[in-house]
């Protein structure tokens, strides 16, 4: 018997029903049986379903002889499952990857519920998936769990559907539900099931992708079905009445009616033409059928209610002509304050120029937060120029992304625009502001994102795939105005001048984000690993791809579970997926932790024991800590055309290479990952991309554009500098010192008459 029994009813929909029944059996969690029910389609569902079922034993094709909708269509799905969990799809749908596995860890979790309700985004037709963070409110995973929906009745104002929850096959069948014919058959089953259900658990995760068709879709499409949903009502209130011991929801489901019915009246594009008066008569009746006294509501849904109660039919035209109106006009006046504040502000930038500089303020930026080359600047000038004060321009999203010490300036404001016509330094590792226009005497520094290992600047210019020509040349152009590059290496050096020519000074002097890599010490790894939630004894794997610019989603290239479940329980993997910010993901294991939003990457690869990246710049700066690097590059040749390679580093690597997650699961367990050839290979790569980077850099970096010294103290020779030791390694090897005491220097303030 099964875990799980999925369902997936079929009717026109041969598009997308491919992806659909893929997303089911690429699932993590394989014991599953899958139900594909073809509602005779005149397309080719049936025979996709056939075609699955001929490649895969777990499908289960179930053809009906004519279209019957989706409730019963599901129905002849439920008579033939054998699982002890029933999941729903809609076959234009898809399930997220992972999602059966963690089902399947809550339900053990909760003790086996009758029902457990999760999460979904919704998929625009053009691929842009949205997560609504208000509805997900009630699937708060703290509290008590399992629980009666009368301990949450928050779950009633979720999306009232069937693909968003698993149920218990003998709850289903215990209790007789089925789904009603006709369209919104949805509603009766939804409301009765959790109404009926005695245990009930959430799973605060999205598990169902839900397509939003651009045309084709069922809610889109005007026709008389709409008016079922009268009838689907009716049934909710007559299962109520059949169980006295339910009355105290009918407050709520009214509520809920009125809701709905007000929503499909409103929407132009459900309701056939001339309809809608009808529709409205329609409502009223079963308003007052149906009316539950003493509801309390806010004043919005006081209007929907008037007009359903009293059949507002005119009323409600003219409301929505004046909100409309109202919008209109608040559309236009927003765009008028905008242009107005944008002239304001462009007349202050302007007024700001004309008084002198200050040589005593700097303002930063990075794209990548204060982890990154201008953040180790910031504190750097802090650190060896106290007498210059420092502002950092933050976004309003993330004001504590940025340690305490520098002003803070938002993007866009009178501050933000005054320090940028007043400051004498100007440090970023991205864009500078497009309307900033450089002063005399101004002192702009470009630290950029590490060693350049795919095109950059006038290299881009062919590549639209990876960057929009109007970016490149930007790039380019800004680099007019530079006045330093700092550079990681020689290789970076001779990119940045060829891919962005400028009369700039390039600082080949080290980045200056790796100097923490040999100044942290046993103790702040041994913290950074505790704050992450990695357990003792355990080793953690710095997952870290390169963005793949050309997906407008990023690819899944390794399954992380199964990694981390066949490399074994010593291992945990930190995954840092680039992407939007957003939540961490959940793990099924607990031994997968999502570190994509992490600000600092500094501090994930001292608490790492090794690495596992493709083509990201980050493997020249982890390589200074001297600790493993494995590539896994399982599409390099596409990659690496669309992107295009300075180097390839599949002839160059930092370590062993694999392309396939077995190849990389056997490094790992075969302990090639720190054998001897991988540290022979470490040791040419470190040479190489690694020569300046010694724990001074932002230090040489300061002197040098603040006092002109343009004779540095050398840097540490390669055999000589001591990173800090992982936290594996300190259980193989004596214990070692950051920095070799001959070498250890105390820092040297820079003079204030030098600025």
């Amino acid at each position: 018997m099964p875990r799980f029994s999925v369902i997936v009813p079929a009717y026109q929909v041969q598009a997308y029903l491919p992806a659909c029944l893929e997303s089911v059996l690429s699932q993590s969690c394989p014991d599953l049986e899958l139900i594909a029910v073809d509602d005779g389609s005149p397309d080719a569902c049936g025979a996709l379903i056939e075609e699955f079922a001929a490649c895969d034993p777990r499908v289960r094709p179930v053809h009906l002889p004519e279209n019957t909708g989706p409730g019963p269509a599901r129905n002849a799905g439920l008579d033939r499952a054998a699982g002890d969990y029933v999941l729903f799809l809609d076959g234009d749908d898809t399930l997220a990857p992972d999602a059966l596995l963690a089902i399947a860890d809550r339900l053990k979790e909760t003790d086996d519920p009758d029902v457990l309700v999760y999460d979904h985004a919704r998929v625009h037709w053009s691929g842009q998936a949205v997560r609504n963070r208000a509805l997900s409110a009630p699937l708060t995973e703290h509290g008590p769990a399992p629980f009666r929906a009368e301990d949450r009745p928050g779950l009633m104002h979720l999306p009232a559907a069937a693909w968003n929850k698993a149920y218990r096959r003998d709850f289903l069948e215990a209790e007789g539900f089925r789904f009603p014919p006709g369209c919104y058959e949805d509603v009766p089953w939804a409301y009765s099931v959790l109404m009926a259900a005695r245990t009930v658990a959430t799973l605060d995760r999205v598990c169902v992708h839900l397509r939003q068709r651009r045309v084709g879709s069922l809610l889109c499409t005007a026709g008389e079905r709409h008016f079922d949903v009268f009838g689907q009502y009716d049934r909710v209130f007559a299962y109520v009445e059949r169980r006295p011991e339910l009355a105290h929801w009918r407050p709520l489901l009214f509520r809920r009616m009125v809701g709905h019915l007000t929503a499909v009246y409103s929407r132009r594009e459900r309701l056939p033409h001339g309809s809608r008066a009808l529709f409205l008569r329609r409502a009223r009746a079963h308003y007052r059928r149906h009316r539950a006294p003493g509801v309390p509501l806010p004043p919005r849904e006081r209007i929907d209610h008037a007009v359903v109660r009293f059949g507002l039919h005119r009323t409600h035209r003219m409301l929505r002509l004046a909100r409309a109106l109202g919008r209109g006009t608040a559309r236009r006046t927003g765009r008028l304050l905008g242009a107005l504040r944008s002239a304001a502000l462009r007349l202050h930038y302007h007024l700001q120029r004309l008084l002198p500089l200050r040589a005593d303020c700097a303002v930063f930026a990075s794209g990548e937060g204060h982890g990154g080359d201008p953040g180790a600047l910031e504190s750097a000038f802090r650190e060896f120029a106290p007498h210059i004060r420092t502002a950092w321009v933050v976004e309003p999203a993330s004001p504590h992304s940025v340690p305490p010490g520098p002003r803070r300036l938002a993007p866009g404001t009178a501050a933000y625009w005054s320090a940028l016509a007043r400051s004498t330094y100007l440090v970023s590792d991205s864009h500078f502001e497009p309307g900033l226009r450089k002063r005399r005497g101004q002192v702009l520094v470009q630290t950029g994102t590490g060693t350049p290992l795919q095109h950059r600047g006038l290299d881009l210019l062919d590549r639209p795939a990876v960057s929009p020509g109007a970016g490149a040349a930007r790039l380019v152009k800004d680099a007019g105005r530079w006045d330093y590059v700092v550079s990681a290496n020689r290789h970076a050096t001779l990119t940045w001048e060829r891919a962005c020519p400028g009369r700039y000074t390039v600082l080949e002097y080290g980045r200056p984000c790796t100097d923490r890599l040999y100044t942290a010490t046993e103790a702040d790894v041994a913290r950074l690993r505790e704050s992450l939630g990695i357990p003792a004894g355990a080793v953690a794997l710095l997952y870290a791809p390169a963005r793949r610019e050309h997906r407008r989603s990023q690819p899944r290239l390794l399954d992380l579970e199964r990694v981390v479940h066949r490399l074994g329980p010593r291992f945990v993997i930190l995954a840092r997926i680039p992407g939007p910010a957003g939540p961490p993901r959940p793990a099924a294991s607990g031994r997968v932790l999502d570190v994509s939003t992490h600000p600092n990457l500094a501090s994930l690869c001292l608490a790492s024991d090794a690495l596992i990246t493709d083509y990201s710049p980050l493997m020249a700066d982890y390589a200074g800590l001297d600790r493993p690097i494995v590539l896994h590059t399982p599409d390099r040749e596409t990659y690496e055309e669309i992107h295009g390679s300075y180097l390839d580093v599949t002839a160059f690597p930092p370590g062993a290479v694999t392309y396939s997650e077995d190849e990389l699961i056997d490094v790992f367990t075969s302990g090639h990952w720190r054998g001897s050839r991988s540290a022979q290979l470490r040791a040419a790569f470190r040479a190489r991309f690694c020569p300046h980077d010694d724990g001074r850099v932002a230090e040489r970096v300061v002197r040098r554009v603040l006092s002109g010294e343009i004779e540095q103290p050398p840097a540490i020779p390669l055999p000589e500098r001591r990173p800090v030791p992982s936290a594996a390694a300190l259980h193989d090897r004596p214990r070692l010192t950051a920095v070799p005491p001959q070498h250890a220097a105390a820092p040297r303030p820079v003079a204030a008459e030098h600025v």
